[in-house]
């Protein structure tokens, strides 16, 4: 299943997007695809209700704004530095262990809305990455059993903003949480429909030109283990986003560094989970 949700932002409802690319209604039966909604089973109850109603629901049109496909969880995880492609165009080594960063759940948007840079940037960048959605409460998971507490997948830009992040004191949190830096979407795919996602392309473009472009088989640390290691550390909760890394090819590491201006056109996109475009503006 394709799962989206529709609508203004912060007035989404719940929808779905069938194999035939109809988008129907399903908010008469589900309140919204957030925490609640996932721990209580919501995705096989979701699928036994298309299975009855999909032909009478009510049709979303095409031009309605998709926001992200998952409510507003109680984290945005970020794994950093897990492609040794973009370790080695960052000047940083391999880690040994996953690096662990969070992002404001305030940073998430819809996968078209514009992503907005932030007042004072100069160097505000793009990644793109693989995310999945926890459907259950996960805490000291093994790995073996790591996937199973995966309710699906989307598409995600990392955005981030480098002279925050990496030349002012503190965390990496800074340069990674103003508002629409998570674009997340067009949909949340479940693992069936996935497919074999350590074996996805992924790809960026600005204003035309191919930037980046990876496969998920050179991920450093596989999706099992991440799920793992990190509920060793908190408790993951339904609806929780892990952000899985980005391959070479971000704005820092060319020569001299290319960043985003007001304008620009970002898309990206990865195999079976859809593509998404932001253009760059300023407000400030």
């Amino acid at each position: 299943m394709k799962l989206i949700r529709f609508g203004e932002f912060e007035k989404e409802k719940p929808g779905v997007e069938l194999p035939d690319g109809t988008r129907i209604d399903v908010s008469e039966a589900f309140n919204d695809f957030d925490e609640k909604f996932f721990a209580d089973n919501g995705i096989e109850k979701l699928r036994n209700w298309l299975n009855a109603n999909r032909n009478t629901a009510p049709k979303i049109d095409s031009s309605v704004r998709l926001g992200s496909p998952v409510a507003r969880p109680s984290k945005i995880i970020c794994i950093g530095l897990n492609y040794s492609d973009h370790a080695a165009e960052a000047g940083m080594k391999v880690p040994s262990e996953p690096i662990i960063f969070f992002k404001a759940t305030t940073s998430l948007c819809g996968p078209n809305d514009p992503v907005v840079i932030p007042k004072n940037s100069k160097k505000t960048d793009w990644e793109v990455e693989l995310a999945l959605v926890i459907g259950k409460k996960a805490q000291y998971v093994e790995e073996d059993a790591a996937l199973d507490y995966v309710a699906g997948y989307c598409l995600m830009n990392d955005y981030s903003e480098r002279e925050f992040q990496l030349e002012r004191e503190g965390q990496w949190v800074k340069g990674k949480s103003a508002d629409t830096f998570s674009p997340l979407g067009p949909w949340l795919v479940t693992p069936g429909e996935a497919g074999d996602v350590h074996n996805l392309n992924l790809r960026l473009s600005v204003n035309g030109e191919l930037l980046q472009s990876g496969n998920t088989k050179n991920l450093i640390f596989k999706i099992p283990m991440l799920v793992s290691y990190i509920s060793q550390f908190m408790t993951l909760l339904p609806g929780d986003v892990i952000s899985t890394g980005t391959p070479f090819g971000v704005g820092m590491a060319f020569k001299p560094p290319r960043y985003l201006k007001a304008g620009d056109v970002v898309s990206l996109g990865i195999d079976k989970l859809g593509i998404s475009t932001q253009v760059a503006k300023s407000l400030f």
